[in-house]
Order: C-alpha cells, then sequence, then structure tokens
C-alpha cells in the first residue's frame, strides 16, 4: 500500500512530520511527503498557473514544492511520483478544519485534490493550535488509516473524509463520530493597519464563532471529546432548488418572448 502525504503547514511542520512517522509503521505500507516549501494556509484548491513551479527534496527525505497544497498533490500525481498512490492524507494541520472552514482550507484542498484524480483521501487536523498532544493526534490519524485499510475500504472507489481531533492524550479520546458539517458566524471585521509609507494594509479577521453547533455537528462532538469524521462531496449542485430555478428560466423566456413581439 502506498501513501502519498501532504499538508498545508508547510513540509517543516511539526504535524506532517508525525503524522509520517507514525503512518510510516504500518507493516507493508510505504509512505512519500510532496508539501509545500511555506506555509500555505486558506490555500483551498487553488492551483498555480502563471509561474513554475520547483520540487526540492530536504535531508529526511521529504519532497516540497514553492506552490500550494493542490499544486503538491497535482504534480505528485500527474508525474512527479511515476506511480499511483493508492492513499491521499493530508495534515496534521495546526488548527481546525470544522464547518466553513473546509471551503477554505489547504489542508482539505489537499487531500481534495486526490479525490478529485480518483483517489480515496483523508484530512487531518487538530482542533486547538500549537501542536498540543500531536503524538496522540498521529496516532489516531494511524488507527484511522488501519482501520480502512483492514476493512478494505481503500480500493479504486475514492472517498474523501474530514478529520478533526481533540488535543487530548490517547487514552482520553472518546470514539470517533460520523458527523455532519457544522456552520460558523460570519468572520470578524478586517484588521486595518497603516503601512510605513502610510498606505492602508488589511488583514482579513479571524474565523467566525460556531453558529451550528447542535448535536450530530463537528463542532459537538470535538467539545465532547470524539474524533470528527465527516464525509465530504465535491458537487455544489444545489439539487433542491435546481427544479425551481428552471422553472424561473422558462417563465423569464416566455416573458422576454412576449415583450419582442409586435404590438407589445
Amino acid at each position: 500500500m502506498k501513501i502519498l502525504i501532504s499538508n498545508d503547514d508547510g513540509y517543516q511542520a511539526p504535524g506532517i512530520v508525525a503524522l509520517h512517522d507514525a503512518l510510516k509503521t504500518l507493516e507493508g505500507v510505504e509512505v512519500e511527503v510532496v508539501a509545500p516549501e511555506h506555509n500555505n494556509s486558506a490555500k483551498s484548491n487553488a492551483l498555480t498557473l502563471h509561474s513554475p513551479l520547483y520540487v526540492h527534496k530536504a535531508a529526511n527525505g521529504f519532497r516540497y514544492v514553492n506552490g500550494t497544497p493542490a499544486d503538491c498533490v497535482h504534480i505528485a500525481l500527474t508525474g512527479l511520483l511515476g506511480y499511483r498512490p493508492d492513499l491521499v492524507v493530508s495534515g496534521i494541520n495546526n488548527g481546525a478544519n470544522m464547518g466553513d472552514d473546509t471551503i477554505y482550507s489547504g489542508t482539505v484542498g489537499a487531500a481534495m485534490e486526490g479525490y478529485l484524480f480518483g483517489i480515496p483521501a483523508i484530512a487531518f487536523s487538530q482542533v486547538d493550535k500549537g501542536w498540543g498532544e500531536l503524538e496522540a493526534a498521529a496516532a489516531k490519524a494511524r488507527e484511522i488509516v488501519a482501520q480502512m485499510r483492514s476493512q478494505q475500504l481503500v480500493t479504486e472507489t475514492p472517498w474523501l473524509l474530514n478529520v478533526n481531533i481533540p488535543n487530548m492524550p490517547l487514552d482520553a479520546l472518546r470514539p470517533a463520530k460520523w458527523c455532519r458539517l457544522g456552520r460558523r458566524h460570519a468572520a470578524e471585521r478586517v484588521i486595518v493597519q497603516e503601512s510605513p509609507r502610510g498606505e492602508a494594509m488589511y488583514w482579513i479577521g479571524g474565523a467566525g464563532a460556531a453558529k451550528d453547533d447542535a448535536e450530530g455537528t463537528d463542532f459537538y462532538a470535538t467539545a465532547q471529546g470524539h474524533v470528527s469524521i465527516t464525509p465530504l462531496k465535491v458537487d455544489l449542485t444545489d439539487h433542491d432548488s435546481l427544479g425551481a430555478w428552471a422553472q424561473k428560466a422558462s417563465q423569464w423566456a416566455a416573458g422576454a418572448g412576449a415583450a419582442a413581439a409586435p404590438g407589445m
């Protein structure tokens, strides 16, 4: 079994080192890291199209790219590796990726890039920043990958999972819960500062607090000490309203035809 590991915190981040060290101990597993050179948090699924990308190899064998998380996985899968991995794993991220975070997350973006290529993929994050109890999180990630493998779920049928692990000792973590995504309030106000040249500088404000953290959400599960696992999909179509919009469009067309008729 071959696993490709990436992240958005950069190839030197403690989270990716811990994840690599944990997964490489699985019997019969080969792991390889292709990750960003620098922190690329909140880069989502962005690809670099207008500047060249370079791949370098660190002393520990990790390969790193001067690009986004999605760049790393894309390059790896379209020529760099020379083989097709069985699983793409992203993380462990320094902080939660729950609710609306998943739209912006580079951690999820790296995993999603693997999914888009038809490969099962998992994004792992710790709930709190600071890498507290990182070894426990890495052990839990190893356990989840091992379970997926033992249940023969790592196949040619792709799936995408988003996993958030509370910063707790391993024996204190409660069993994993399968959850839906919660929702956050709108982000905090933009921060405005003055540059040394007197120009206004704008910094994106912090993420909003949890808005929908009801039972069944990832916010609720992790607050109770559970590992949250959420299956994700890429289809953004609003299927519930598709028919209504089609009906409105037909009315628009009828109205436009009537307006263009002679004598009207």
